[in-house]
């Protein structure tokens, strides 16, 4: 999730991954379980670098500073460091600013095949519903099959990206029946405003702010097309080898974290809301649509789920190569 604008169309991407490495953040603890002091036990790491996205839910761990406070008690100090999306924050995990992300199904996917150092260290459940196929209010498109031939805007390398796939399959028409141009969710909200495209497949909050604010109206949903929408959290390779408990003990916090989000949902929007410029109610909406109780390690059919869609973009060349995804699993 992340904040929507309009700004900064054609520099966006360029500036993403340098703009987020100097937007360096520490959060303040908020206090911890004296208990967790004797589990704390001893760890190599003195810093735990964390990429994040305003609206996120690893935006309301930051907030809420469960984490950090955690952390610091074994002398570990939690940086926090904003990008804009999935496949920037991964790019970032790669060259070695980060050690920790939060992001959906397809960017790992397009990070492994560019032979990222990368390991999937825990998933959330799907999320199927804050995926959406959106044309505007007025548009006579009113189905996926009369997408053929018409422009659809989306964030390339995102989830969504096969959510586009998968409701093409679905109505036996090919990904090259449809115009696909590639931009992130602000500029492609200038583009689908102003009518330069037919069609935006975005995930929430972005798609729930053009509903209540446009009048964008829904072809699909993720439940629709047939995908599930797992977010995952990754690592890399070194930190997981160097650092495990370190990894379990932000784990356990997100857990904490999405059991309060899911009793608090009022509370959690009034913590993003002004993060992403929406309103509380419409953050709120978006928030339901999302899976909380995150699990570790990947089960078999999550795995699954991945190595289907990396299949996929391989079959259409959109990777370079086949993908074994199981092997960048990481088992504590």
């Amino acid at each position: 999730m992340m904040e929507p604008s309009h700004r900064g169309r054609r520099s966006f991407i360029r500036l993403a991954v340098s703009a987020a490495a100097s937007a360096v953040l520490l959060a303040g603890g908020l206090g911890a379980p004296t208990v967790w002091a004797q589990q704390a036990g001893q760890t190599s790491a003195k810093e735990f670098r964390v990429g994040w996205q305003k609206g996120s839910n690893l935006a309301i761990l930051k907030a809420r500073g469960n984490l950090d406070a955690r952390l610091e008690k074994a002398g570990v100090k939690v940086t926090w460091i904003e990008f804009t999306a999935g496949p920037q924050m991964l790019e970032g995990l790669n060259v070695g600013s980060i050690d920790f992300a939060c992001v959906g199904e397809t960017p790992p996917v397009f990070a492994q095949a560019a032979n990222a150092d990368l390991v999937y260290v825990a998933n959330e459940p799907p999320a199927a519903e804050a995926e959406k196929i959106l044309v505007p209010k007025d548009s006579p498109i009113k189905s996926v099959a009369e997408l053929k031939g018409k422009r659809v805007v989306l964030n390339k390398g995102s989830n969504v990206h096969y959510q586009l796939l998968r409701a093409l399959e679905k109505e036996k028409l090919a990904y090259s029946d449809v115009k696909v141009v590639f931009l992130p969710p602000p500029d492609a909200r200038v583009a689908f405003e102003s009518g330069d495209v037919d069609a935006w497949v975005i995930w929430d909050p972005f798609a729930q702010a053009a509903i209540s604010q446009v009048g964008a109206r829904v072809l699909a949903t993720g439940t629709d097309s047939g995908v599930k929408n797992y977010n995952f959290y990754l690592s890399t390779s070194k930190y997981a080898k160097n650092s495990p408990e370190v990894l379990k003990w932000a784990v356990e916090e997100i857990r904490v974290t999405g059991d309060w989000v899911q009793a608090h949902f009022d509370e959690a929007a009034v913590i993003l809301a002004p993060q992403i410029n929406l309103t509380p109610e419409i953050t709120r909406e978006a928030l339901q649509h999302y899976g909380y109780g995150v699990t570790q390690p990947l089960a078999d059919n999550v795995i699954a789920n991945q190595q289907a869609i990396a299949d996929a973009f391989f079959a259409l060349k959109l990777i370079p190569k086949k993908l074994d995804v199981k092997s960048v699993v990481w088992k504590p």
